[in-house]
């Protein structure tokens, strides 16, 4: 059994990607694909509906992580792996990604005079909006960098992907 198991450990280890800053890159652009869509998802509805700050920054974040876990399980699910696995790896793979790049764009969007107040047919609103999301993706690509270099975020899910 201890056999298997230092077996299987070298299997994972050979198919871990190299943390290169290209591969950060690919996992930082999966992870802006999710929080993107939550982001944007969020801050539309929240804003249509006249919704307080408040109430629109957490359906935001919590449509981005929904849609960051949600690209990760579909791609993993594909692979053949169980849903409670491809969970826990969706869980394992994204966590820290999708919170460093929602603080920092969460984070911007709130600093940024008037951004919070602006409507949907202001260009200041899709402006802070991408700009938040642009300095979200340049501050989170070295934290997945460091974590891939660790074997952990993208790295985890990356065995996934043939």
């Amino acid at each position: 059994m201890e056999h298997e198991t230092h077996a299987h450990h070298q299997h994972s280890q050979h198919h871990a990607p190299a943390a290169t800053w290209s591969v950060a890159v690919q996992a930082t652009l999966h992870c802006l694909t999710g929080c993107a869509i939550g982001e944007v998802l969020g801050m539309v509805i929240g804003t249509a509906f006249g919704w307080g700050n408040v109430p629109t920054l957490i359906l935001a974040i919590t449509l981005a992580f929904f849609f960051g876990y949600a690209l990760t399980l579909r791609g993993v699910l594909k692979a053949g792996v169980g849903f409670r696995t491809a969970v826990r790896v969706a869980l394992a793979a994204d966590t820290l990604s999708i919170a460093v790049m929602e603080l920092v764009d969460n984070g911007v969007i709130t600093l940024w005079p008037g951004a919070m107040d602006a409507q949907l047919d202001d260009l200041l609103f899709w402006g802070a909006l991408a700009i938040s999301l642009a300095v979200a993706f340049v501050i989170t690509t070295p934290v997945n960098k460091w974590t891939i270099g660790r074997g952990k975020g993208h790295a985890v899910v990356h065995q996934y992907h043939h």
